[in-house]
């Protein structure tokens, strides 16, 4: 036995230094380390600090004071920001402006044929099911809370709009760029809490992080706050109208400054927090979160940039599957009537929300879409958690493909 041990001893002296050595732990995942930076109490109260102007509604002082709002929260957490400025002047509706003042170039709701089936944009869908009909409510009365109500009464009124967006400069690659994006403009006489409270405390969540001084980026991410989704998506249109031409133009020339990288991928967020399933017979909602509640990843099959988008899809489903700590996500091939749909065409774009836009929710499954029930206290933690895994699942994506690193 003493000679065996000896010989071990003799051969192990004669191996290199580097193979006597325990193996280094592995280096830290620095994804997984942004992602754990993401805070349940921090989503929530982003989206509580919204939820004080109201519904948000474009063309009113309780939007403009929501964007100054968002503007000082992105400055704090050192993310330079711009604004976007442009006009909306639509065509008087006919018919009135309806009650409390609340009308305006509205589209109407999406049609819920009697067969139970949906065909809600380019692509259209199927379901088969309970359905319920949806609508944007312009009742002030509908809402019982008083304050709220007053709060929401001032009408919309056409003419110049604003809304601002910040950026993390990539250190290598500051020529090309990521837009990760949000409406921050509601109606119905509610606290458009969820749309889109809770996909603009998304992006602000990621802006506050990556914006952090330990994180750099290869890749340059752009953080937009769209303004009048809600009247055919405004905002996001007068971004592409005015600034794809931009793309990639250094300003001044030999600078290294890109005023507009040049886009390589759009990620928008549109209600994140409501996946309690489909209506009840009779007409009510499940108060409880469905235990089979994801996060759903779309694009557009029709959308010039298809492929594109579809693998882009597909990269943030397996971002959620490794690092989202509760909701798996799915992919469809219908994203429809939001704001990466004026990108779809001139970059990948892909829509995150809580449930398929064309299907389920134009099938009624979301009762607080445009309702006055749309506030803050409407949503349990569950609820909230839901549009946290969104965000986990964002930032992992956006994260591997601007290669994110700890300095």
């Amino acid at each position: 036995m003493k000679r065996i041990l000896l010989g071990l001893a003799v051969a192990f002296a004669t191996l290199p230094l580097s193979a006597q050595q325990p193996a280094a732990p592995p280096a830290p995942d620095p994804i997984r380390t942004l992602v754990g930076r993401l805070d349940l109490e921090k989503y929530k109260a982003t989206i509580q600090g919204l939820t004080a102007f109201g519904d948000r509604r474009q063309g009113t002082t309780r939007n403009s004071k929501a964007v100054d709002w968002i503007e000082a929260q992105l400055k704090s957490y050192g993310c330079p920001t711009e604004r976007v400025r442009y006009e909306f002047n639509p065509e008087p509706p006919s018919g009135g402006a309806g009650r409390g003042g609340q009308g305006g170039a509205q589209k109407p709701p999406d049609a819920i044929i009697a067969s139970g089936e949906v065909r809600s944009g380019p692509g259209g869908s199927r379901y088969r099911g309970i359905t319920r009909r949806t609508g944007v409510n312009n009742d002030p009365n509908a809402q019982p809370d008083e304050k709220l109500r007053e709060l929401n009464r001032e009408p919309t009124k056409p003419g110049a709009r604003e809304q601002v967006y910040c950026t993390k400069v990539g250190t290598t690659r500051p020529d090309e760029m990521y837009i990760v994006g949000a409406h921050m403009d509601g109606h119905g006489w509610g606290e458009a809490a969820n749309d889109n409270g809770s996909g603009t405390a998304l992006v602000m969540e990621l802006a506050r992080i990556f914006s952090m001084p330990d994180v750099q980026t290869e890749r340059t991410i752009r953080f937009a706050l769209w303004n009048n989704e809600e009247t055919g998506l405004n905002g996001a249109r007068a971004y592409v109208d005015q600034r794809a031409a931009l793309q990639g133009k250094e300003d001044p020339p030999g600078s290294g400054r890109y005023p507009e990288p040049k886009w390589l991928g759009m990620i928008q967020h549109d209600m994140m927090m409501w996946d309690h399933g489909m209506p009840r017979a009779d007409g009510t909602w499940n108060p409880e979160q469905r235990p089979e509640a994801d996060v759903n990843i779309e694009f557009q099959s029709t959308a010039k940039r298809a492929d594109e988008a579809m693998k882009l899809a597909f990269l943030f489903r397996e971002a959620n599957t490794k690092y989202a700590t509760d909701y798996p996500a799915a992919v469809g091939p219908h994203m429809t009537n939001t704001d990466s749909t004026p990108f779809m065409d001139i970059v990948p774009a892909i829509s995150l929300r809580e449930n398929e836009r064309g299907m389920h929710t134009g099938a009624g499954w979301n009762p607080t879409w445009h309702q006055p029930i749309d506030v803050f206290a409407t949503f349990s933690d569950k609820d909230f958690r839901l549009g946290l895994n969104a965000a986990q699942t964002t930032l992992a994506g956006v994260g591997q493909l601007t290669n994110a690193k700890l300095r």
